[in-house]
C-alpha cells in the first residue's frame, strides 16, 4: 500500500511483500517495523490498508520500492512462527493462477486462520478391537502390491460398498510412513466419521493431525504448526487438507473421490482431485483414489489407462450385496408407500434396523395457490421456499431467507392454498404416527447443527438403540452400522431432473451408494428404491447394479454432445444487483471471449443462470468449451487481465465446474 511522498524514507532492507485476502490480483509492498528483525516469508502480519488494518502474508522481499511513493510500515506480527515456506508458497501461486483469483485469496483458503495455538480436545481411549490392522482378503492383498510396485502412480480402487478399500488405504499409509514419508487423507466432510478417526489414532498414536470444518480456527492452527514441526506423519481431514504442509509426501488417498464436495464453492474454485495430482506429481508420490461409484470422468481416465484400476468384488465382514427393487409412485403412492411401510415392519419384527433416505430436508417443499397457481419464492433467489413445521418458517435452502407462512394466497386472497412435496420433517412426522412404539431419529442439517446430536446420533444407531435413522446425505456414505437391514429411498428423482448435464451421475451414484448401508454384516440386506421415474436409465441401472451399462452409456452421450471428459469447461458467472448492468457485462465478456479465445472450440451464452436470482444477485453466464485446454487457460488469463467488471457486478471463474445451476 502506498501514497505519492520523497524516496528518502525508503530502506531496502526493510521492504517486505504482502498479499491480502481479497479479489485484486497483485500483492503490496510494505515496510517492516524500524530495528525489528526481517519478517520470515510464510509470515501472517497485520498492515493498513486504506482506512482499515487487515491481516496479510509475507511472500517476498522487493528489489526496489515504487517509484514516487512513501511505504506504509506493518502494523504489528500476527503469528510468531511462518505458517508457509517457499514451497508452500510456489503450490499457492499454482492454485492462483490455475483457478483464475489473487495470492491472497488462494492463501486464505489454504491456511487455517486461528491466531494462536491452543490444547486440543482429549481423545477418549475406547477403540475397538476391529480398529486394529485386519488381515486383507486376496483381492485387497493384490491391490496393495500393486500401488507399491511401482514408487510413483494414479491409483483406484474401484469396489462395491463394504469391500474393505478403507482396510487398504491404511495399510498402504502405514507402508508410506514406515519409509519415512508422509500420508494425506483426504474424505467428504460429512464421512468424516469417529470411526474412521479412531481407527487412525489408534493405529499411528500420536502422529495424526485432523483438519477439519468443526475445529475452530485455533484448533486448526494448532495441528497445523504439528504438521509443519513433522510430529503428524498422517493428515486427516476434508478438502483444504489436500494443502496440508507435510514434509516429504509420500501417499494421498482421496476417498470417496466422487463427492462433490471436494470441489470449493468460493475462490480459489479448486478441485481437491487435481491439487492432489499436482502435489503427488511434483514430491514423486503415488495417489490412491476410491469409490463404488467413481465419477465419470475418473472411469474415462480408468478405462484410457491414465488411473490404474484396482477391483474390490467381494463383500468382507459376512454381508453380501442386498436385494434392490423398485417401488412406482404412481402406482403406490408415497410418500412411504404401502410396499416401504410392510418391509420397515419386517425388518423391524426380526430385530434389525432400516435407514430412510431423502435428499430434502424440512416438512414440504413449496407453498401454492390452487386458485391462481401462485407459488411462494424467495425474494432474493429464484428458488421456491420451503416449509419448516417445527420453526414454523417458509426458508431459502440457497440464501437462508425466511419468513412465516401465510394463510391465504398474496396475489389473489384465495384460502384455497396448501403446501405440496415432502422432506424429511415431514417423513419423521409420519414415521411417528405409523409407528409410535419405535424409537425414530432424524439427522439433517436442521437436526445436525446442535452441537453432539450428530456423533450421539450415529453411536446410539451403531448401538441399536435406534430403530429407523431417516436422513438427508449425511446416512448416505461414510457409515458402517451391523444392524441394518433395510434401506429405504424415499424418493430417487429428487436430482434427476435439475438442468445440468451431471444430473443423472448425481442420481445414480446416490442410489447406490445409500444402498450399500445395506447388508454390510449380514447377507439378508434389502433396498426398496421409490420413484416416480422407474424406467429411467440412472435409476433402473442402479438397481440392477448394472455399472458398467450406466457409464458406457453415460460416456457414450457425453462423447456426442462434446461434454467433459471429452472436452473441458471454463464458466464464467457474472452477477450483482442490477439487472440491466449484469446483462451488459455478461455481453460484453461474452463478446471478447468470441473475439480473443481462439483455441476454444465454442463459447456457450451469454445467457442466464438456470438459478438466474441466488441472494439478490441476477445472475447470468459464459461457459467456455475447449479441448486445448492450456491455450485456452492462457488466452482466458490474458483476456480477464484487461477486463473489469461495472460497479457493483462481479465476475466468477470457475475452471472444470461440477455444477452448472
Amino acid at each position: 500500500m502506498a501514497e505519492h511522498a520523497s524516496s528518502a524514507t525508503r530502506g531496502i532492507d526493510r521492504l517486505v511483500e504482502v498479499a491480502f485476502n481479497v479479489p485484486v490480483d497483485r500483492t503490496f509492498t510494505y515496510l517492516s517495523a524500524e530495528g525489528a528483525e526481517r519478517l520470515p516469508i510464510g509470515s501472517r502480519v497485520v498492515a493498513p490498508f486504506g482506512r482499515r488494518s487487515i491481516a496479510g502474508f509475507v511472500v517476498g522481499y522487493p528489489d526496489a520500492a515504487p517509484d514516487g511513493v512513501v511505504l506504509k510500515t506493518i502494523t504489528r506480527s500476527a503469528n510468531e512462527l511462518p505458517l508457509f515456506d517457499a514451497g508452500f508458497l510456489e503450490l499457492a501461486r499454482w492454485v492462483k493462477r490455475m483457478y483464475y483469483c489473487s495470492l491472497g485469496e488462494t492463501l486464505a483458503a489454504m491456511i487455517p486462520g486461528g491466531r494462536r495455538e491452543v490444547s486440543l480436545p482429549s481423545i477418549a481411549d475406547d477403540v475397538a478391537a476391529s480398529q486394529t490392522e485386519l488381515e486383507l482378503s486376496a483381492e485387497q492383498a493384490s491391490a496393495l502390491e500393486a500401488v507399491f510396485a511401482s514408487p510413483t502412480g494414479l491409483y483406484y480402487l474401484y469396489g462395491v460398498t463394504g469391500s474393505g478399500k478403507t482396510e487398504v488405504f491404511l495399510q498402504a499409509a502405514e507402508r508410506t510412513i514406515a519409509s519415512g514419508r508422509s500420508v494425506i487423507y483426504l474424505v467428504p466432510e460429512i464421512a468424516l466419521t469417529h470411526q474412521l478417526l479412531d481407527a487412525v489414532r489408534h493405529r499411528f498414536d500420536g502422529r495424526v493431525a485432523v483438519l477439519h470444518s468443526r475445529l475452530t480456527p485455533s484448533q486448526r492452527l494448532t495441528e497445523w504448526h504439528r504438521i509443519r514441526r513433522g510430529e503428524a506423519r498422517l493428515v486427516v481431514g476434508a478438502r483444504s487438507a489436500v494443502f496440508a504442509p507435510v514434509g516429504d509426501l509420500g501417499l494421498i488417498v482421496l476417498d470417496e473421490e466422487h463427492d462433490g464436495s471436494y470441489k470449493s464453492g468460493s475462490a480459489p474454485r479448486y478441485h481437491a482431485r487435481q491439487v492432489a495430482m499436482k502435489r503427488v506429481a511434483e514430491a514423486g508420490g503415488r495417489m490412491m483414489m476410491g469409490s463404488a461409484t467413481p465419477s465419470v470422468e475418473a472411469w474415462h481416465l480408468m478405462d484410457s489407462g491414465a488411473i490404474v484400476r484396482l477391483s474390490l468384488s467381494q463383500r468382507l465382514s459376512g454381508g453380501a450385496m442386498p436385494s434392490l427393487e423398485i417401488v412406482d409412485l404412481k402406482k403406490d403412492p408415497g410418500p412411504l408407500s404401502q410396499r416401504l411401510i410392510a418391509a420397515m415392519r419386517e425388518t423391524h419384527t426380526a430385530g434389525r434396523q432400516s435407514i430412510l433416505f431423502l435428499n430434502r430436508r424440512g416438512f414440504a417443499h413449496f407453498f401454492h395457490c390452487r386458485t391462481c397457481g401462485y407459488e411462494m419464492r424467495c425474494e432474493r433467489c429464484s428458488v421456491g421456499m420451503t416449509y419448516h413445521k417445527e420453526r414454523d418458517l417458509m426458508v431459502c435452502h440457497y440464501c437462508g431467507y425466511r419468513v412465516r407462512p401465510v394463510s391465504q394466497c398474496p396475489e389473489c386472497g384465495s384460502l384455497d392454498v396448501g403446501y405440496s412435496g415432502f422432506g424429511t420433517e415431514r417423513i419423521g412426522e409420519d414415521l411417528e404416527r405409523l409407528f409410535p412404539e419405535w424409537s425414530i431419529a432424524r439427522l439433517d442439517t436442521d437436526t445436525a447443527r446442535r452441537r453432539g446430536v450428530l456423533e450421539r446420533t450415529i453411536e446410539e444407531f451403531r448401538a441399536g438403540k435406534i430403530d429407523v435413522l431417516l436422513g438427508t446425505q449425511m446416512v448416505a456414505k461414510g457409515l458402517n452400522f451391523p444392524g441394518v437391514q433395510l434401506v429405504g429411498i424415499v424418493l430417487a428423482d429428487t436430482g434427476l431432473h435439475m438442468p445440468d448435464f451431471r444430473a443423472a451421475e448425481r442420481t445414480f451414484g446416490l442410489v447406490v451408494q445409500v444402498a450399500g448401508r445395506a447388508g454390510r454384516f449380514h447377507p439378508d440386506g434389502r433396498v426398496i428404491v421409490q420413484t416416480y421415474a422407474p424406467e429411467n436409465g440412472a435409476i433402473a441401472r442402479a438397481v440392477t447394479g448394472d455399472l458398467d451399462g450406466f457409464y458406457a452409456n453415460e460416456l457414450a452421450a457425453r462423447r456426442e454432445l462434446a461434454f467433459p471428459p471429452f472436452s473441458r469447461f471454463i464458466r464464467m458467472v457474472i452477477r450483482g444487483g442490477d439487472r440491466a448492468a449484469v446483462a451488459r457485462d455478461a455481453d460484453e465478456l461474452g463478446r471478447r471471449c468470441v473475439a480473443r479465445l481462439r483455441s476454444a472450440e465454442e463459447i456457450l451464452g451469454p445467457s442466464e443462470c438456470p438459478l438466474s436470482v441466488i441472494a439478490g444477485n441476477v445472475r447470468h453466464q459464459v461457459i467456455v468449451r475447449t479441448n486445448r485446454f492450456g491455450a485456452t487457460h492462457q488466452e482466458l488469463a490474458a483476456l480477464l487481465s484487461g477486463y473489469t467488471p461495472s460497479a457493483g457486478v462481479y465476475a466468477e471463474v470457475d475452471v472444470d465446474p461440477v455444477s452448472l445451476l
